[in-house]
């Protein structure tokens, strides 16, 4: 991209930030508010999100073979969120989370450089803004003006893309910074790499964000030798109770560091687990996406499906003092509430030149409100609004999400009644279906 499309890219940011936000649309809920300056002491805030886990790989959320005693042990210290949403597949998770902004708009995997992600906004209030890990929106490839320098990140270490052919190449900034076909080691490495920024290279008289977006459980997975083997779920539970372990280390970090008590951590995932038949084997001999795959629990499908196993994420959030302690919340949340919850928190201005799709649940977050200002959400090829959840006939995300036992028909269910998505309603309520229709029609017809 040349200098004078570079000036135009950041004069749009910039007559982005500078207005006060547009109200929102009440019934379907498309924009994001202005916000108010922060009253409080602003927050640090730490984002870890993980790749390709299951809703249930936790013991937390139900799983009775993995060991999960620091996530286990994060969920009692702050909330546990049941009915929380991130995206299908990798790309759009990650666009979305940025922007407040469903993919749809924020383009997934090719967003573009014109977007405004909450790094870019959170700075200009005084914060410092670091990025560890999977950055998969620039087309996994080295795009300048793409990359976390270039989107409101000081400082990032990691991988432009993902790890399906075995190996990962290593940017520092915007220079390559190596590679590796150690699998096992790169949990390992993006948690030194955050406790490095932690340690060394922040202003310890500024806030800042720190998102931590690990590579594993992505496809060709691999513990270390410390932890493979270890566990009674096979290699992904492996990988799972290195994770635990090592963000662990992490936590403990912010405590060494006398952090913990004015940081707002927030774990999450970018869609369900990979659950699809292999297609082939990496070079360890272990199949992708097949026997080591995450656990949906009591959600239909994974990664991909418009069905509740391919987007309803786990989510534990923790700030002393704030954020209320060992609650478990079913409000609909979600990755696009981060941005304009942030702008609350921290206290910049939500950009009113785009759709916001995202809303603030700073209320949600601290406990003030059990239901939160969230009512829907779109799925792309569905939409839910309460309790009832509406499917197209034909919604398929992706050839490797097929749901091979799934008839091409319109589908209703009861969320509250039926989570497991077995008993298609659509033919008992023909009013719901036609009201969820039109919001997802109205939804996916903003394209600003």
């Amino acid at each position: 991209m040349g200098h004078a499309n570079m000036n135009r890219r950041h004069f749009i940011k910039a007559i982005g930030l500078g207005i006060a936000a547009a109200p929102v649309l009440k019934t379907a809920r498309l924009l994001g508010q202005g916000a108010a300056p922060a009253a409080a002491p602003k927050p640090n805030i730490v984002i870890i999100f993980t790749d390709d886990q299951g809703y249930a790989d936790l013991g937390c959320y139900g799983n009775k073979k993995n060991k999960t005693p620091r996530m286990d042990k994060l969920a009692s210290e702050g909330t546990r969120y049941t009915s929380f949403y991130a995206q299908h597949v990798c790309g759009p998770s990650r666009s979305a989370l940025l922007t407040g902004r469903y993919p749809i708009r924020s383009k997934g995997w090719s967003m573009p450089a014109s977007e405004v992600t909450f790094a870019e906004l959170i700075k200009g209030v005084g914060y410092q803004t670091a990025c560890i890990g999977k950055w998969d929106v620039s087309n996994r490839k080295p795009i300048i003006e793409r990359m976390p320098n270039a989107q409101g990140f000081d400082y990032y270490f990691g991988t432009l893309g993902a790890n399906d052919g075995g190996g990962v190449k290593f940017h520092e900034n915007n220079k390559p910074a190596g590679s590796t076909r150690d699998m096992g080691s790169l949990i390992r490495t993006y948690t030194d790499k955050a406790i490095d920024y932690l340690k060394n290279k922040r202003d310890p008289k500024k806030p800042f964000v720190l998102y931590v977006a690990h590579t594993m459980m992505h496809t060709i997975i691999d513990a270390s030798p410390k932890f493979r083997g270890k566990s009674a779920g096979d290699l992904y539970g492996d990988v799972v109770e290195e994770f635990d372990y090592e963000t662990g280390r992490l936590l403990d970090t912010l405590d060494e560091l006398k952090l913990a008590k004015d940081t707002l951590v927030i774990y999450t995932t970018d869609n369900g687990p990979w659950n699809q038949p292999a297609y082939t084997k990496n070079k360890k001999g272990h199949p992708k996406g097949s026997i080591f795959w995450g656990e949906s629990g009591p959600l239909r499908n994974g990664k991909g499906s418009c069905y509740e196993g391919g987007l309803r994420a786990p989510c534990i959030t923790r700030w002393p003092g704030k954020v209320p302690v060992g609650k478990t919340s079913d409000a609909i949340f979600a990755t696009i509430d981060f941005m304009p919850t942030f702008a609350t928190l921290a206290g910049y201005k939500v950009p009113n030149d785009r759709v916001i799709d995202g809303v603030d649940q700073t209320d949600l977050l601290l406990g003030k409100s059990k239901t939160g200002a969230r009512d829907n959400f779109f799925y792309n090829n569905a939409m839910r609004k309460g309790k009832w959840k509406y499917l197209k006939a034909k919604h398929c995300m992706h050839g490797y999400a097929r749901d091979r036992k799934r008839k091409q028909v319109e589908e209703l269910y009861d969320l509250h009644a039926d989570l497991g998505e077995t008993t298609n309603l659509a033919s008992k309520h023909p009013e719901k279906v036609a009201e969820l229709k039109k919001l997802m029609e109205a939804v996916g017809a903003a394209k600003l």
